[in-house]
């Protein structure tokens, strides 16, 4: 179906088409403009902000670490302090034996307890050391993460004075935007987007300079100017899909 003028109730001419088109691409570009301040700040601010959330997985997951080894030294220590009560449970019931076998019976348990203490020892020393190793891990990520929440903060006030200075701007081109739109039927509207999404600098539609495409600068035939001149037809690019129009369109 049609467009039609919202304040006649006519039919759009493609000139009007055309006309729009044209201006909402130079009310776009003004928005690209002020985005391009901004620069790489949001997608900065983005990775620091993922760069914190892995430090601070990190560093739970380390904390978690250490207090499961030192659960487990409390736990070898209580084991030594068992081992150390059965060795002289097992000192004092020799000192009572009838015979040679139970003394060496009992011999065999303070012998195999003694091995026992010397095994948790060397874990405690092994666990000790895994938790030294941690506890550098933990220092040197929390100080990664200080630095990184520094320079977070200062992206953040660079992006957030920038935001504010072009705010006003930028919601009142996207308004002006929003209004070219409703008089561009859905169809034109799609291409447009769909061009401009193409375009390495965002330009859907682009004037004829020195007989060539405003876009991609390749050479237009003569008679192809005369009918973007004319106004009568929707005329892309042949060599980018760009859409052309005439050079006096924004005078």
């Amino acid at each position: 179906m049609a467009k039609k003028n919202a304040k006649a109730g006519t039919e759009i001419t493609v000139e009007e088409k055309l006309k729009a088109l044209y201006d909402l691409q130079q009310v776009v570009s003004e928005i690209d403009k002020i985005r391009t301040l901004r620069g790489e700040l949001p997608l900065e601010v983005q990775d620091l902000e993922d760069e914190l959330a892995g430090l601070e997985t990190r560093l739970n997951n380390y904390e978690a670490e250490i207090k499961k080894l030192n659960e487990s030294i409390q736990a070898k220590n209580n084991e030594i302090k068992e081992a150390e009560m059965l060795i002289k449970k097992y000192e004092a019931q020799q000192a009572n034996v009838r015979n040679n076998r139970e003394y060496d019976s009992l011999s065999k348990e303070i012998e195999f307890q003694n091995l026992e203490i010397q095994l948790c020892n060397k874990r405690i020393e092994e666990f000790k050391k895994e938790l030294e190793n941690k506890q550098k891990l933990i220092e040197t990520s929390r100080v990664q993460y200080e630095e990184r929440k520094k320079d977070l903060e200062s992206k953040k006030s660079e992006l957030d004075e920038i935001i504010n200075e072009t705010k006003v701007e930028e919601e009142k081109l996207q308004k002006k935007a929003e209004s070219i739109k409703k008089n561009i039927e859905e169809r034109l509207l799609s291409a447009f987007e769909r061009i401009r999404k193409n375009a390495r600098n965002g330009l859907a539609v682009v004037t004829i300079q020195r007989d060539a495409c405003g876009g991609c600068f390749n050479k237009i035939p003569p008679q192809r100017q005369l009918d973007i001149q004319s106004r009568k037809k929707i005329i892309v690019c042949e060599y980018c899909g760009r859409i052309l129009v005439d050079p006096e369109m924004g005078e």
